[in-house]
């Protein structure tokens, strides 16, 4: 067992951690405007000024999992108008796609223990362009690309700093923090560091609370910590110019116009002294914020190491052993890494996925949201306005988060969401069992799920219906821990499970509005997939079944049943829940599969593929013939019975055979392979034999879905061929998209018209092995369509996970296709084996687009390499 994995057995390692976010601003937390207007009430500008209410945010940024005591780095190159101390990006209303960093930065190495931290930061030696990204962006529409940093021509013959910020830890409490500067430029630049440490500011809210922290200069290189809850530490830096103090209290004069108090020292106090000369620190060096300041000249092609330290007992000699606890880490890092990727003999496929891996562990972040606080205000602020207890999350009144949690990026989503959380734990569930298990039991508490039973999807509406995949991420996470330890962890399993009774009887009551089986659902986490927004209601009154809806109760129906024949391996009773769920699914996938006088379905005999369907006020149905990802889900819907399994669960066997033995329709659905015996086995799918083969004929056609790098989430059909539709006098239209969304359906920020998207490929690739496993190697189809060549349905799992995982690797002329026509990144040294794992992917080129740090579900290529 390595080092890292003995810690992983100890919480305590986890106590610190890179659990800041790299934007605070911006946020719903922070928003306490009447119009819900998150983008405009707190922003960019403001955020050195004003002290926040929910969360921190810094450059590298580590703290507590409660964030009392936050570390992060600032950096001037004697040029820019304010310090670096946050990244910059526009908002959704700035970006002509939405919401968008416009920094360049890379999370490259982390162990889960946060034992050892790496990541790095490309800082421009220029002023930074502010104003141009802004300028630029707003002038551009929907169909032009975005304006990113690299367009500026800011990195042209190097001219900026690479920023390495690196920690270890020697023990839980103590924490070594280095800081390595390289200059790429020509000539010799100015730099100046700044590593900040100060308190989450708990203080000024009007409830009580401990004592007010302190941090205090105790010599020219220390400064001494003081917290109620944390105790006393000391922080040390190697030989800095100086150490400045101010408070972590708003500058209510630079943000609300109200007149300065005397004495004080704000947040912005060492930006200010340092860019502008001003009075602004403390001279009796005490406050809740404070810095080290380095100066230093850096000549071309060289570098400077900047040092500190913290810990809970003092020292004469606090970097003795400094180096040498660095290279201990990272030397047990790479034995822990090298036992992961012992499958993996490529160097540049070990690199991306612990680049995968680091990404999930930095975007680790504390959040913090009581909703009954935030509707209310403070005692010690002003009360908000009254709208805003009818506004955004106002029926989340149970809501009080104080967690870790894996978000999915901790730039343009420092926020959990429900589904993309469920990906997270598949990912993490290789590096770290024991965190996706907490992470999955967590959103199943009682103050995240709302007692109706409905998960939260995200902060921005958490009344927004993402897809139902917590049980199937929990029973695939429960398999792995089991497949390694050996040991079923049952109460895990078990404990959600019995919550997620609850949350499948919400989507039964809530989201079947006909009450026959076929499922609204709504938004479900796929933006602009269809013609128009599933969230606003037809203008005809009319009601949208949804193909991808009701596949999605399909697959929680059997990732349920098959949850319960697990736990009823040592309590019979939930034979019975098994029984429920075994009819669920069939009943939903009759609902799918029905015609005649049972209704339409939403399967198409005449284009052999599944579509939603309009049902119209007058009772007539219309299906909506888009062949796009909502007809591949139904391919999700998948589970094997082996009679083995059957025969051990007599009672729920039992009702099984009753059950389909009187409703022969529905008995029809389940298809049987082999005599009984151990190789028996009962499928249960929506698709088997002929449909499931005409699904796969499109899927698998490269005019169509499939493309060099993944399936597209819309069939290139749709390039030459849009589809038009008219509802009473308002026309709508769908065409394929390869690229950047050119609506504005939900801010216009992600589109699903065509771009390769991780997550659906992944949960496809998963549903072609479990259908292999019960088809075997006998049964074969082309690969692609119409070339000729059969292979089994494992095997081209296989080969589209491959094409995935081609999204990062070198192309034959040695380019990475996720960075498209950007010389910068595919050529430079400096920059082309860094990845960045972006939200989804060109769906001709392969290109990386949206939040360019979504390393949590596409972090999957890291469990596709695993298993590879």
């Amino acid at each position: 067992m390595t080092e890292e994995s003995k810690r992983l057995k100890d919480p305590a390692w986890k106590a610190w951690g890179p659990y800041l976010s790299e934007r605070q601003w911006g946020t719903v937390r922070e928003d306490y405007s009447a119009d819900g207007a998150a983008w405009e009430s707190t922003s960019h500008e403001m955020a050195r000024s004003k002290a926040w209410r929910w969360g921190e945010d810094g450059i590298g940024g580590f703290g507590d999992t409660k964030l009392q005591v936050c570390l992060a780095v600032s950096m001037w190159n004697e040029k820019d108008v304010i310090l670096k101390e946050r990244y910059f990006g526009l908002t959704g209303n700035q970006g002509n796609h939405g919401e968008d960093v416009k920094e360049i930065y890379y999370f490259l190495d982390a162990t889960p223990t946060h034992s050892y931290l790496k990541m790095l930061y490309k800082y421009p030696q220029a002023a930074f362009p502010y104003e141009e990204l802004l300028a630029e962006n707003a002038l551009r529409g929907k169909k032009d690309p975005e304006y990113e940093i690299q367009d500026t021509g800011i990195f042209n013959e190097g001219k900026y700093f690479d920023v390495f910020i690196e920690y270890a830890k020697e023990t839980t409490e103590d924490v070594l923090i280095k800081i390595t500067v390289f200059n790429r430029g020509p000539v010799a630049a100015p730099i100046h560091i700044l590593p900040n440490v100060w308190f989450r500011n708990t203080w000024n809210l009007g409830y009580p609370n401990p004592p007010k922290p302190s941090l205090e200069r105790l010599t020219d290189d220390s400064l001494f910590i003081q917290h109620d809850k944390l105790g006393k530490r000391t922080l040390y830096a190697d030989h800095p110019d100086q150490v400045l103090f101010c408070d972590n209290e708003t500058n209510e004069r630079k943000c609300y116009l109200v007149p300065d108090k005397t004495g004080s020292y704000y947040k912005d106090g060492i930006n200010d002294y340092i860019v502008h000369g001003a009075n602004t620190v403390n001279p009796g060096q005490s406050g809740t914020k404070a810095a080290f300041h380095f100066k230093k000249i850096i000549q071309p092609g060289q570098s400077e190491t900047f040092r500190l330290r913290m810990r809970p007992e003092q020292t004469d000699k606090p970097f003795d052993d400094f180096d040498n606890i660095f290279i201990k880490r990272i030397k047990e890092a790479d034995e822990f890494y090298a036992e992961i990727q012992s499958n993996l003999a490529e160097d540049d496929l070990k690199n991306i996925q612990r680049q995968a891996y680091a990404g999930m562990i930095w975007c680790k972040q504390f959040y913090y949201y009581n909703i009954e606080h935030w509707l209310d205000g403070d005692p010690a602020g002003p009360p908000p306005p009254p709208q805003r207890k009818k506004g955004r999350n106002h029926d989340w009144l149970h809501l009080n988060n104080s967690d870790i949690i894996s978000m999915p990026d901790s730039w343009e989503y420092p926020w959990f969401a429900a589904w993309d959380l469920a990906f997270h734990c598949i990912c993490f569930a290789d590096i770290d069992a024991e965190f996706s298990k907490n992470q999955l039991t967590l959103l199943t508490h009682e103050w995240y799920m709302h007692p109706n039973g409905q998960l939260p999807a995200y902060e921005w509406a958490f009344s927004d219906v993402n897809p139902p995949v917590h049980a199937f991420a929990t029973l695939k996470v429960y398999n792995m821990d089991k497949a390694a330890t050996g040991i079923p962890d049952t109460r895990f399993l078990e404990t959600i499970f019995l919550k997620l009774l609850m949350n499948f009887t919400w989507w039964v009551n809530r989201k079947d509005e006909q009450g026959n089986n076929i499922f609204e659902g709504g938004f479900l986490g796929m933006d602009n997939i269809g013609l128009f927004d599933r969230n606003t209601p037809l203008p005809d009154g009319s009601v949208l079944e949804q193909s991808d809806s009701t596949s999605w109760m399909c697959m929680y129906s059997l990732n349920m049943m098959r949850i319960a024949l697990e736990l009823a391996q040592t309590n019979p009773v939930y034979q019975d829940m098994a029984t429920k769920f075994f009819e669920h699914f069939l009943w939903i996938a009759h609902a799918m599969f029905a015609d005649g006088d049972e209704g339409t379905g939403l399967w198409d005999d005449e284009d052999e593929f599944y579509y939603d369907a309009i049902q119209k006020s007058n009772g007539m149905d219309q299906k909506l013939k888009i062949r796009s990802m909502v007809g591949l889900i139904p391919l999700l819907a998948v589970e094997i019975l082996e009679d083995e399994l059957l025969t051990s669960q007599t009672e729920f066997t039992e009702r099984l055979y009753w059950f389909l033995s009187h409703r022969p329709k529905l008995a029809s659905l389940v298809a049987k392979w082999g005599e009984k015996g151990k190789d028996a086995k009962h499928l249960l799918s929506l698709l088997r034999g002929h449909r499931m083969k005409r699904i796969l004929y499109r899927m698998l056609d490269e005019n169509e879905f499939l493309s060099d790098h993944g399936l597209r989430a819309l069939s290139k059909y749709y390039e030459a061929n849009p589809y038009v539709l008219q509802i009473e006098n308002v026309w709508f239209s769908i065409h394929y998209t390869p690229g950047e969304s050119d609506t504005t359906l939900f801010g216009g920020n992600s589109n699903w018209r065509g771009p390769v998207w991780m997550p659906v490929n992944y949960l496809l690739i998963e549903a072609l092995k479990r259908f292999h496993d019960y088809y075997g190697d006998d049964f074969k189809i082309e690969y692609p369509t119409r070339s000729g060549n059969l292979f089994t349905l494992k095997e081209i799992a296989a080969k589209l996970a491959e094409r995935l995982i081609s999204l990062f690797t070198r192309d034959a002329n040695g380019h990475r296709p996720v960075y498209g026509d950007q010389p910068l990144f595919q050529n430079d040294p400096n920059f082309r084996d860094h990845i960045q794992f972006f939200e989804y992917f060109h769906g001709d080129t392969g290109k990386g687009l949206g939040a360019s740090h979504q390393t949590g579900w596409t972090g999957l290529v890291a469990r596709l390499l695993k298993i590879r």
